[in-house]
């Protein structure tokens, strides 16, 4: 039986010069060794024009920093070739050739509008504690964990994460490119936090901050942690 299901991809994009590109990666990975432990990845080449080859070189000198690439998406499937991963559906090249999408009434998106208007955000309540290797993805809302987050489990939410314990585990907010997401815990002792494609690690957060309560939020292009009393 096949059923349908979706998975929380991370992507980077390559800008050129890909050299100096893949040694700020590496700089990057030198503070966080694990971040893509264990993740899906995208690989998006809008940003760049290669050959079949060079990305094959590409996904080779990624997969040496052990990111191992899930797909492509932003560029023409003419330039896959066997051996490279798959276009994945819904980047840039593919929606040129999708059927023109009929565009409802007016009345039709007011409708709608006000339908949503009148729905309770969604959200996710967890009232055990997500232990060490355990992973929660809810792409529709905000997450709020009663208990804590154990060293090695990760919290994925469309929206806002509460932890009500300690937080010693991977928290990404904002993951459906909500940039007003924040992340709020009892106790910060965070691995990671993330919100939209932003992200601080442990090494990046204050001593001052850690073991007490916090939140964080981003500012701009830069993600904020800050105490609460």
């Amino acid at each position: 039986m096949f059923r349908p299901r979706s998975y929380v991809a991370f992507a980077i994009a390559p800008q050129p010069p890909i050299m100096d590109w893949l040694s700020e990666l590496d700089a990057n990975l030198e503070r966080s060794e694990g971040f893509f432990a264990g993740q899906h990845v995208a690989l998006d080449l809008a940003g760049v024009n290669l050959s079949s080859s060079a990305i094959g070189q590409l996904v080779a000198n990624l997969e040496e920093r052990n990111i191992r690439v899930l797909g492509v998406v932003g560029i023409d499937p003419a330039k896959w070739q066997p051996g490279l991963p798959p276009v994945l559906r819904g980047d840039r090249a593919s929606r040129i050739s999708d059927p023109p999408l009929i565009t409802p009434a007016a009345s039709t998106l007011e409708a709608a509008r006000a339908t949503l208007q009148k729905r309770q955000p969604a959200s996710l309540m967890i009232e055990d504690p997500v232990r060490s290797g355990q992973s929660v993805v809810f792409m529709e809302g905000d997450v709020t964990v009663l208990g804590s987050v154990g060293s090695g489990a990760e919290i994925v939410a469309g929206g806002s994460i509460h932890v009500y314990g300690t937080l010693r585990g991977r928290a990404l907010a904002g993951a459906s490119g909500n940039a007003r997401a924040r992340i709020f815990c009892q106790r910060a002792e965070a691995e990671l936090l993330a919100i939209d494609s932003y992200y601080l690690t442990a090494d990046e957060i204050e001593d001052s901050l850690r073991r007490r309560p916090a939140q964080a939020w981003l500012e701009g292009e830069k993600l904020q942690i800050s105490a609460m009393n």
